[in-house]
């Protein structure tokens, strides 16, 4: 009996384990999605004021990192700026490496 009990103490340990886990993965993946867009958003807004691809990387770089993210590829182009950044979260991304997010904004002439 006391073998049994021991069982199903270690099997809810490692059930709220695993729960915690995922929970932080989805807690990642919201917060790098956040970042994306606030990054695409900048550049997209330096390329409304006619500042140029390379200010559009820099302010998408700047406000990745005051999400706590980093930029790791800005194609800011015309009118579309899309980036991807990476998030890395305390202990989560050593087992499951940072969150990767992508998002794109444009740019639309007033109608």
């Amino acid at each position: 009996m006391a073998i049994v009990l021991i069982a199903v103490v270690v099997l809810g340990a490692v059930l709220a384990l695993g729960a915690a886990r995922l929970g932080g993965a989805i807690v990642a993946r919201a917060r790098a999605d956040a970042a994306a867009d606030a990054a695409a958003l900048a550049a997209a807004d330096m390329l409304a004021l006619g500042r140029g691809e390379q200010a559009a990387a820099g302010a998408a770089g700047e406000t990745a990192a005051d999400n706590g993210a980093r930029l790791v590829k800005c194609d800011c182009a015309g009118r579309i700026a899309t980036v991807r950044i990476e998030l890395t979260m305390a202990g989560l991304s050593r087992v499951a490496g940072p969150a990767r997010a992508t998002a794109r904004a444009e740019v639309r002439p007033r109608g």
